[in-house]
Parts: C-alpha cells; sequence; structure tokens
C-alpha cells in the first residue's frame, strides 16, 4: 500500500520540482503547468485475496503491515427493498437495533463497555439494497473483537427497551422531517421519480408504530445468514491465520436458501409534474429529475463524461453560468446516480433567492438543453478524461477502501473488468457519444420539478413550466 500512497505524492513533487527548476535556473519565465508533458504513470489495480469458508462466507482479504489496525465489513443480502410497505422502517430499525440492544449473551451496557476497553468499534446499518456490520480493532485485539461481531452478527437481543427508544428516535426525526427544505426537496424527487416502488417509499409515523420487537427479529432471522454475507477483510493480519479464525468464530452458522419477495420493476417513464412545497424562507430550494441508467448499460462511460461537463465541478457549464456568470446560487450541479440494482437517477439542483427561482430555473433547462444540441468542446472533453482518469488513482488509497470496493464489485454483480477497463472506456468517448447519450437521456421538460420555498415572493408564476401541484407537508404524514 505504501506504493500507492508514494505514486500519489510523486505526482505533486514532479509538478513542484519542474515549476521550482524551470524557475531558478536562469532567472527566466516560469514554465507554463498548462502546457507541461509527462510520461504516462503506471498504475496496477491491487487485487484481494478471495476465499469461502465452509458454511458459504465469502471473504475478500488485502493485508497490510504499515499499522497494527484490522477492519472488517460484512456486506448482508438484505435492505428495505424487501421490507413490507405497511412496515416502512423496518430494515432501518433492524439494522441499528443490531448493534445498540447488545446480544443474547451481553446486554448493550457490557458490550459497549468491552470495546472501549479495547478501543475497538462495532456498527451496523441497513440501507436500500444491503446491510452491514463492520469492525475496527487494533491487532492484538482481533480475537476478541471478532467473537463480538459474530455474535453481533448471529445472536442479536432487540431488546425491548432499545427497540422503544429506536422507534421513538426515528418519529421524532420524521416530526421535524420537513424542517430542511433541501431534505424535503431531494425526498420529494425520490417519491415521484420512483413512484409505486421500494426506492421511493418514505417510512411515515404510522408505519413505525406498527412495527414490533417481534418484526425486528424475523427480518433478521430471514436475511441473515452465512451464504447471504460477504466480509471485506483489511489490516495487519496473517491470510492463513485470519481464515481460521473466522472459520472457528463462525462456526456452528449454518447456511440456509433466502427466499427474497419480489421487487416490481423501476417504471420506465415517469410523470412530468411541477411540484410547490410552500415554506417560508428567503430561498428557494430547486431540484429537477429523471430516470438515469445502470451499471450494465454500454452508455455509461459517455454519460460519466457527459455529467461532468455538465454539473460535475467548478468548471462545469452549469457552475460556470448559473454560479460565475450569473451569480444566482453558490452551490448548482447535476449528477448521475448510477443504479446498482435498479435504474438510478438524474438530478440537477441548487439554491437561489426567491426572487431569482424562475431565472435560475429555466437557466438550468436552457443549460441541459443545451448538452443535446452541439457536441461538447475539445478542451470541455479532455478537461472530463483527464479529471477522471487521473481521480482514479485515489480510489485505491487505503487498504480498507480497496477491499471494500472489490466486495462491492462482487455483491452487486458488476461485469467481469470494470475496474480494470475503467480508464481505458473513459478514453475511448468521444464528443459524438457525448451528443449521443445528451439525446438520450437528457430531456429537461420531462422531468419533475421540485420547489421548496415562498411562490409570493417568486419572479414570476410556476405555472410557466406546467400544472402546478401543491405539496402537502404534515409532518410525519
Amino acid at each position: 500500500m505504501k506504493n500507492i500512497r508514494n505514486l500519489c505524492i510523486s505526482m505533486c513533487l514532479i509538478l513542484s520540482t519542474v515549476l521550482v527548476i524551470s524557475g531558478c535556473t536562469t532567472g527566466a519565465q516560469v514554465a507554463n503547468p498548462r502546457t507541461m508533458t509527462f510520461s504516462p504513470l503506471k498504475f496496477e489495480i491491487p487485487k484481494t485475496e478471495r476465499v469461502q469458508l465452509k458454511n458459504g462466507m465469502i471473504v475478500h482479504m488485502l493485508e497490510d503491515h504499515e499499522l497494527p489496525i484490522v477492519s472488517i465489513t460484512a456486506y448482508i443480502k438484505t435492505g428495505s427493498i424487501y421490507e413490507p410497505a405497511d412496515k416502512a422502517g423496518l430494515a432501518g430499525l433492524t439494522g441499528a437495533v443490531m448493534r445498540s440492544g447488545g446480544t443474547m449473551s451481553r446486554t448493550p451496557e457490557k458490550l459497549d463497555a468491552e470495546l472501549e476497553f479495547m478501543a475497538s468499534s462495532i456498527e451496523s446499518s441497513i440501507g436500500a439494497d444491503v446491510g452491514n456490520i463492520s469492525l475496527s480493532c487494533l491487532k492484538k485485539n482481533l480475537d476478541a473483537t471478532l467473537f463480538l461481531f459474530a455474535d453481533l452478527a448471529m445472536n442479536p437481543a432487540f431488546r425491548e427497551d432499545r427497540v422503544a427508544l429506536a422507534k421513538n428516535r426515528t418519529i421524532e426525526g420524521l416530526r421535524r422531517q420537513n424542517d430542511n427544505p433541501k431534505e424535503v426537496a431531494d425526498r420529494e424527487l425520490q417519491k415521484a421519480i420512483y413512484p409505486n416502488h421500494p426506492l421511493g417509499r418514505i417510512p411515515t409515523i404510522e408505519t413505525v408504530k406498527s412495527i414490533s420487537r417481534d418484526d425486528l427479529i424475523k427480518f433478521h432471522q430471514r436475511y441473515y445468514h452465512p451464504n447471504t454475507m460477504m466480509l471485506a477483510v483489511a489490516g495487519d493480519f496473517d491470510k492463513k491465520e485470519l481464515i481460521e479464525k473466522l472459520e472457528k468464530t463462525f462456526a456452528g452458522w449454518e447456511k440456509l436458501a433466502v427466499e427474497y419477495p419480489p421487487v416490481p420493476p423501476v417504471q420506465k417513464e415517469i410523470k412530468p409534474e411541477v411540484l410547490l412545497a410552500r415554506k417560508d424562507i428567503g430561498q428557494s430550494v430547486i431540484r429537477m429529475g429523471d430516470l438515469g441508467i445502470d451499471k450494465n448499460n454500454p452508455d455509461l462511460y459517455a454519460v460519466r463524461i457527459m455529467d461532468y461537463v455538465l454539473g460535475g465541478g467548478f468548471t462545469s457549464r452549469l457552475t460556470q453560468e448559473i454560479r460565475s456568470n450569473q451569480g444566482l446560487a453558490y452551490n448548482v450541479d447535476s449528477h448521475f446516480d448510477i443504479g446498482r440494482q435498479f435504474i438510478g437517477t438524474f438530478v440537477a439542483e441548487t439554491e437561489t433567492k426567491s426572487q431569482s427561482t424562475i431565472k435560475a430555473t429555466n437557466l438550468m433547462r436552457d443549460i441541459i438543453a443545451g448538452m443535446t444540441k452541439a457536441p461538447v468542446t475539445d478542451e470541455e472533453l479532455k478537461l472530463a478524461k483527464d479529471f477522471m482518469i487521473n481521480s482514479f488513482i485515489f480510489g485505491f488509497t487505503r487498504p480498507d477502501t480497496i477491499v471494500n470496493q472489490r466486495v462491492r464489485l462482487e455483491y452487486f454483480d458488476y461485469p467481469a473488468g470494470y475496474l480494470e477497463n475503467y480508464r481505458d472506456n473513459l478514453a475511448k468517448v468521444t464528443k459524438e457519444d457525448v451528443l449521443r447519450v445528451a439525446k438520450k437521456y437528457l430531456h429537461p421538460e420531462r422531468m419533475v420539478l421540485v420547489v421548496v420555498g415562498d411562490e409570493k415572493k417568486l419572479d414570476g408564476p410556476l405555472s410557466a413550466f406546467g400544472q402546478v401541484r401543491e405539496l402537502k407537508l404534515e409532518n410525519g404524514k
């Protein structure tokens, strides 16, 4: 791992050294960094070692002996997409109370005390399409911490008082969910893009109240098994010894076939709408969005480049025009969230003063539409490629990020060679490719537009973008 970090440092040192030398040898003009050229840096993507335990658990390992630390992250095939609609919030509560509720042999207080004494940590959570349990500890405390980690995975207690506490916290959060206008806009856009789908489902006070301790126990018992779990292990350990520890620690935990509830496909087209959430605030939060693509789409790399040119940084078209030239917003961007199991989203977003809401929205729509009318410039294409290809290396600077990345690729069934071919596939993208995917995936007139703010202060009617549907922001509903 030292080689990777040293390579990153060397990139900076090369540039600084050349600048110093060029300015000191003759006292003449300092070299222009924009015109400098260097030999291509050779970088080989680190590999992990993959084994499968006797109970079916898959383990990816990457040794790194620089520091006496070990980290482990478990990926469990579960998620809120599998929870019943009338129990929305069940997966999140299960993931939280797994850790906070202790185990069958250890109260929460005892578990906390043991981890604190060893300077170890264990956390758990469940998201939309994956459950996680993570461990971090000193090498000398690996055996003891791993035992607690396994105990938590196999035997969580879900104590009644901790379930009640987690439910109360969740309900209180739902009562305050409309306090932050940005969160309101993000939530309502997600619901509009994924109607009648678990990805657009939001917990309510009623659904959370209906969840019982028994529901959490059954959810865990249904999805947590060794054959539904993958481990990402990085740090100071010996491969052979680690495998023996894992086999011993998880001995007796038997694999079990899991029948997953059917998840409906995402609707291919969404209904374009103008949604208004009234809030008495001095600025408007603007979100516009549409369906995007998934990881298996052959247009992925052209979309990545197009996305960067449109809204990916300070040089993007959205930022240059709306922030730098017009001064209408501090933050403005767009991004394709590439779907891992389902079609992802395209979202363009900004916040601006109420009196420039219509102007900023029109500008965003015009800039997005402009991507479909003419090829990007040579400079834009080069800048996007250079940034994305050259920054790729920074995803491999730490052993834990490397091994977790490898596990995610397998967990979400990415195509073989995805990482190895990533830079080459980006380099192959042409201006014609960018224009083609822009025409295919960018349709501002068909997007959902969400505005959170005071419509009385706007610089024009929102109805200019279509029929307006007002959102009733009843907290917790």
